[in-house]
């Protein structure tokens, strides 16, 4: 079956005015279409068909550059969106806030490790916050890679995850990644990110 785009869970303009609505709607309906359309060309008759994404970024390594940047970009993507959310925000709750805690002594913390492995990242990338056996930590990955795949540092599951290329917030922000990124923090869906830290123990 070949792999499609999902829907959005909130309307283009949903999360205004942290991220604009044309942002979204190129980002979306441009950039994330085509990784979807040019991995499915480039899976076309082999036995990826049939592998769940999260699989074929398990072992990437075995495949080429048209797969792992493409596949990357639709399962790097597919997590973004799920991730935020009109009205988000705010602090995790429950055990995630206590692991944040524990792993990184602060939310406050947490957030200035997330923020500066966001604004570091050399030219297009992201940013993620990863759980290893319960344990939680930052990393951030070139191009579409992301921290499940075998070619990348281990740091364990993505469970929240930034959008730093530049095509994500140069409309609204220019060169002040710094600004999208402490906007991206008015937008996160922690019920979802919890939902994703719980999922993986």
């Amino acid at each position: 079956m070949a792999f499609e785009l999902p829907n959005l869970p909130y309307a283009h303009d949903a999360l205004e005015p942290h991220i604009d609505a044309r942002t979204m709607e190129i980002h979306h309906g441009k950039h994330h279409a085509a990784y979807v359309s040019k991995l499915n060309d480039a899976i076309k008759g082999t036995e990826l068909e049939n592998m769940s994404i999260e699989d074929i970024m398990k072992n990437i390594s075995k495949q080429g550059a048209g797969v792992r940047n493409n596949g990357g970009g639709h399962f790097n993507h597919t997590l973004f969106w799920s991730v935020m959310t009109p009205n988000g925000g705010g602090n995790p709750e429950g055990e995630l806030a206590a692991a944040i805690d524990r792993d990184f002594g602060s939310f406050e913390n947490f957030k200035n490790a997330f923020a500066n492995a966001a604004a570091t990242q050399f030219g297009s990338g992201w940013a993620w916050l990863c759980c290893d056996n319960g344990k939680l930590s930052v990393c951030s990955t070139p191009n579409q890679d992301n921290p499940i795949m075998d070619v990348t540092a281990d740091c364990g599951t993505p469970i929240l995850g930034l959008d730093v290329w530049e095509h994500a917030y140069y409309l609204n922000y220019q060169n002040r990644r710094p600004d999208y990124i402490e906007a991206f923090f008015n937008v996160i869906n922690w019920k979802e990110v919890s939902a994703r830290f719980a999922a993986t123990k």
